[in-house]
């Protein structure tokens, strides 16, 4: 794979300092049953690693100590690590807020038969990837069958009640765009994606989140491979827009690996740029116990663009929302 980070070092993106911490974004392992073209991750079935049990204790006591209100369980597919269902329970019993990225196939693998109905009786939140309603797309940009797969597992959930008016089960799918391209205005698209899914399938969902794709690893790699880089480097720079910047999710959100080490975002975790904190230069969820984020500075390469071209791009889609 042809690495990305020296082509992101000679920076010029302004500089952040955090806000307060509001969401911890848990990577339970790159393990994953798809392998798809835009994952900024590098997963897929044959990754081995997972977060052992005793990094799960760690991250459990730091988000009873932090007080924070979400974790944000990610992955590869987080809910092939063993310890899943463990941290959703103990976080859920404290009240705490629990998203569950998908990539709905996974409600299908061996082991995995009630895992819908575990997510529905926990009332965690599903926020799923689903990068067009069209068949022929999804299949070209995640693998043959996948489409159909993520049809079944969105009819199963909403049969019990995700995504539905009043029942409280949050159901949000996600898009990012088949090339290197900046996603269509995320309100628009979400209309089209309601119409069609609903009309052709009978699948209702409460959002649509726009993310753009990342020039990192898997999708970076392909960029460069194909000589479009640079061009997409460029429309990302160009079409920066500052006010993105203060609702950027690396200001209230930090991100921790499947080992434990901190980083401000998802991004910089895949680029192996750590969370720096009191001139350590790695920085392990141990380490946060008493330590107070607000004001220290984020660390920014160009790839940060991603999240502030046009609309803006983040965990929960669009910056801008209208």
């Amino acid at each position: 794979m042809l690495a990305t980070l020296p082509l992101l070092e000679q920076s010029r993106f302004p500089a952040l300092r955090r806000n307060k911490l509001e969401t911890l974004q848990v990577n339970l392992g790159y393990l994953c049953n798809q392998q798809c073209l835009h994952c900024h991750v590098n997963a897929g079935p044959r990754r081995t690693e997972i977060m052992a049990r005793e990094t799960v204790e760690q991250v459990l006591a730091y988000l009873h100590i932090s007080k924070v209100g979400t974790i944000d369980l990610t992955g590869g597919a987080p809910e092939l690590n063993p310890h899943f269902r463990d941290i959703v329970r103990a976080s859920r019993a404290t009240g705490i807020r629990v998203i569950d990225r998908s990539n709905l196939t996974v409600l299908e693998e061996p082991g995995q038969q009630d895992l819908a109905e575990f997510l529905a009786t926990q009332r965690v939140e599903i926020t799923a990837s689903l990068p067009c309603y069209l068949e022929e797309n999804v299949d070209r940009q995640r693998g043959k069958g996948v489409f159909a797969a993520s049809l079944r597992a969105l009819q199963r959930l909403n049969a019990l009640g995700y995504g539905k008016a009043d029942s409280g089960l949050i159901l949000n799918l996600v898009y990012n765009p088949q090339g290197p391209s900046l996603p269509p205005p995320q309100i628009p698209l979400q209309s089209d994606y309601k119409k069609h899914l609903g009309k052709e399938y009978g699948i209702v969902f409460n959002q649509l989140f726009t993310l753009a794709n990342m020039p990192i690893q898997r999708f970076g790699s392909t960029l460069i491979s194909k000589g479009q880089f640079e061009d997409y480097m460029t429309l990302l720079r160009e079409a920066h827009q500052e006010s993105n910047l203060e609702s950027v999710m690396c200001r209230s959100l930090i991100s921790i690996d499947w080992q434990g080490d901190v980083y401000d975002c998802d991004f910089n975790q895949m680029l192996g740029l750590p969370l720096r904190l009191n001139g350590r230069p790695r920085t392990h969820i141990k380490d946060l116990i008493d330590a107070d984020l607000a004001g220290n500075p984020i660390m920014v390469k160009d790839h940060c663009y991603g999240c502030t071209a046009g609309q803006g791009s983040s965990c929960g889609g669009a910056l801008a929302k209208d």
